[in-house]
Formats: C-alpha cells, sequence, structure tokens
C-alpha cells in the first residue's frame, strides 16, 4: 500500500485510492488492490479525500474505492460530497460497505457511485467491478450507443403494479422481462422493459444500467417522439433486453399525463412483442391508461394484512370508477410451501375474505433475490436454480406459449 506522502517520491503511478475510516479494517480490499495494482494506489481518510480532490495529482486517478461500515453512516454527508467531488473530476467511484442499510445505500449510489461491492468481497468481485468501470468509461468516450429499432411489431403489454412497498414488483418485473427475452433460442421475441416509477424507480439499479440524460427529454416533449428518439432513450442489457429507465433527477409524477403515457406504450408495442412495465407504487392520473392499454396486469401482494387492506381499497376505487378490475392477476409473493398447510389456508381465507383469486404464487427466493438486485444481475445469472428464478421463468414461458397460440389462430 501507497500513503499518499509518497505520492511524489514514488515512480510507480498512482491510479487508484482507497477511501475508508481506516483501511485496516478492511484487509481483503488491501489484497485485491495490491494483487490488481501492485504499488500503484494510494489510501485516504475521508478528510484527505475532499481536500485531494482540490489538487492537481487528482485529475490522473482512475477510480476510488470507498471503503464503509455501519459506523460510517453518521458521516453519509461527507462521503456524498466524496463521490460528487470525484464525479466532477471524471473519476469513477466503487462502494465497498459492509453492515450498511439499504437506505444508506441507496443515498451514495444515488450520489454518483459507479458501483457496489458487498464486503467481505467475494472472489474476483472487485477486479470485475473495475473491469465494468473501464468498459463504461470507453463506451462514454467513443460513442452513446443507440438501440436500433424496427417497427414492425404490435406487442404484448404487460403490466407490474406492487400494493404494498417490498413486495417484490419491481423484482418481477425485471426477471420477467429478462426470462421473456431469452424464452425462446430461435427468433428470441424481442422484449422491452419500461420504469415508469419516474421518482424511485429502481430498474437502473437492479440491472446495473445508467441512467441517460435522453430518458427526461423524451418524457419532456412525447409528442415529438418517434421511433429513432424513443431508441436514444433506451439501454440494452446483455444485447437481449432494451430497458428505458428512470430518469437520472428526481421529477413530479404528474411529468407526464395519460395522453403522454399512451404514447410512449404505443411507440413500444410497435417495435417490441413484449412489453413490461414496472408501475410507480402509488396510483396515478395515468395509471388507468397502462391497465387499459395491457393484456395482463400482476398485482404484487403479500400474505400480510397491508396487501389485504391495500387490495380492498383498490378494488372499492377501480369497481367505483367502471376500471377494468378483471385484468388484474393477483400474484402472491414469498407464498407458503406446499407442505406449509396452515400457510395454504391462511391464503385461502385471504383470497375469499377479500372476493379475489390468487392466480400465481411464487415462492420465497431467499437472501440471494437481494444479493442478485445489489449486484445488478439477473436471477437467471445470479442464482440459476433458484426456486422463485424456476418459477418466473416457468410464467414467461406460459405467456410466450399463449401468444405463439394466439398468432397462430389469428
Amino acid at each position: 500500500m501507497t500513503s499518499m506522502t509518497a505520492v511524489k517520491s514514488n515512480p510507480s503511478p498512482i491510479v487508484a485510492c482507497t477511501i475508508s475510516r481506516n483501511v485496516q479494517n478492511f484487509d481483503l480490499l488491501i489484497e485485491d488492490m495490491e494483487a490488481l495494482l501492485g504499488e500503484g494506489w494510494g489510501d485516504l481518510g475521508f478528510g484527505e479525500a475532499l481536500a485531494f480532490l482540490g489538487q492537481p495529482d487528482s485529475q490522473d486517478l482512475e477510480f476510488f474505492a470507498i471503503a464503509i461500515d455501519g459506523e460510517d453512516e453518521e458521516n453519509l454527508g461527507v462521503l456524498s460530497e466524496i463521490i460528487c467531488g470525484a464525479k466532477a473530476c471524471g473519476i469513477r467511484v466503487v462502494l465497498i460497505a459492509e453492515d450498511v442499510t439499504p437506505a444508506s445505500l441507496h443515498q451514495l449510489l444515488r450520489s454518483g457511485a459507479d458501483e457496489f461491492v458487498p464486503y467481505p468481497l467475494p472472489e474476483r468481485e472487485l477486479a470485475s467491478a473495475i473491469e465494468r468501470m473501464r468498459r463504461a468509461t470507453e463506451v462514454a468516450t467513443v460513442t452513446e450507443p443507440r438501440v436500433k429499432l424496427s417497427g414492425d411489431g404490435d406487442g404484448v403489454l404487460i403490466a407490474v403494479q406492487g400494493l404494498c412497498g417490498g413486495c417484490g414488483a419491481t423484482t418481477l418485473a425485471v426477471n420477467l422481462a429478462w426470462e421473456l427475452a431469452n424464452v425462446a433460442k430461435e427468433r428470441a421475441p424481442r422484449v422491452c422493459l419500461l420504469d415508469l416509477g419516474l421518482q424511485f424507480g429502481s430498474v437502473a439499479t437492479y440491472l446495473d444500467l445508467p441512467r441517460r440524460e435522453a430518458v427526461l427529454e423524451m418524457l419532456s416533449d412525447v409528442h415529438a417522439m418517434d421511433g429513432e428518439s424513443f431508441g436514444q432513450a433506451l439501454v440494452s442489457f446483455e444485447d437481449k433486453l432494451q430497458v428505458l429507465t428512470s430518469p437520472a433527477d428526481l421529477v413530479p409524477l404528474d411529468l407526464i399525463g395519460p395522453d403522454e403515457v399512451k404514447r410512449v406504450l404505443d411507440v413500444a408495442r410497435e417495435h417490441f412483442d413484449y412489453v413490461v412495465v414496472d408501475m410507480p407504487g402509488a396510483l396515478v392520473q395515468w395509471t388507468d391508461t397502462v391497465l387499459t392499454e395491457a393484456q395482463v396486469c400482476f398485482a404484487v401482494i403479500d400474505l400480510d394484512m397491508r396487501s389485504a387492506q391495500n387490495t380492498l381499497r383498490l378494488k372499492r376505487a377501480m369497481q367505483a370508477e367502471d376500471l377494468p378490475f378483471d385484468k388484474l392477476r393477483f400474484t402472491l409473493n414469498r407464498a407458503p410451501k406446499f407442505t406449509d398447510l396452515q400457510g395454504k389456508s391462511r391464503v385461502r381465507r385471504m383470497s375469499e375474505s377479500l372476493g379475489i383469486r390468487v392466480d400465481v404464487q411464487l415462492p420465497d427466493g431467499g437472501r440471494l433475490v437481494g444479493q442478485a438486485n445489489d449486484h445488478g444481475l439477473t436471477l437467471a445469472q445470479h442464482a440459476h436454480k433458484n426456486p422463485l428464478r424456476k418459477d418466473i421463468a416457468k410464467l414467461a414461458a406460459e405467456l410466450y406459449s399463449i401468444g405463439q397460440s394466439e398468432a397462430e389462430a389469428a
């Protein structure tokens, strides 16, 4: 490890720095940095990092590795300032965290951190994060890739609406879209995932995708949008799934209205075989627009009182406004196992008391689901044999089969 006081006398160029309260608390990070960079890195404290960003030497750095644990959550303001300062200097940031709350991680990622890696460091995970940052830098310096579209589609619109916080609606939307994009080995369908959670949509986080400025530009003038401008706002995930992320900045929910949303949906369906929409948690003025246009809407619930109360309120509101309540396919996440007779009885009583039918029951994927989301990977990539992944893959296959049958009948 090279101290920053030795930067001038050390002939090895310093290309990266760790930033932490005490780097000795992260011995695995020291080992990985030495294995990757040899002597070409330094170490800074929080206060030193802010001062160093004002020096000319900071312009030569490639990235910061900011290592924090639960004790550092009281310094979130300073950490956000460091990240913002690094981004202003063109320095990439990888965040390494141990025992830090999701809210704190979200705040730091929103400040501009490029990568997140949990601590203790998984094998070669830091190297992979650095390689992804380098590839992103190379792409940004050449040209911003554009998604090529062909306007000959009549896509199936699938909406996913969560009825309570943390029910797994975005996880379902992301993984369902990915499974649909991979459902057939030959002539795989074209799939687009739209994150309409304009304020706090997390599809970009779950797939580790950049949030483009073109998204806000497109949404600000939807009536002038065409296939080309829509394609410029999309980001490609693994060259198989096209994604419209939520805007990079916090925007009001009424930025777009029913007419604008219908225009976006029409263009998306024109260019894709399947369009999966991750809806915001709140009901907005264009919620009924999506429900009316969608072939099916998966309403994701948990087996708890929150979901039961919210389902009842939603049912009353939709029936009072004569909205298509019958399009909702209630999807129970973290459903009881086959052998859990008491849990199965609770599901039956819940559906009978609410006057609904639970059409889809998804198993509990456990901790691997959260890990996949944090790492920016789908369940198929991170935990291929996970029971939740298997059931979502079956659901995608069923939807694809129905679509093929209807196409043949037509």
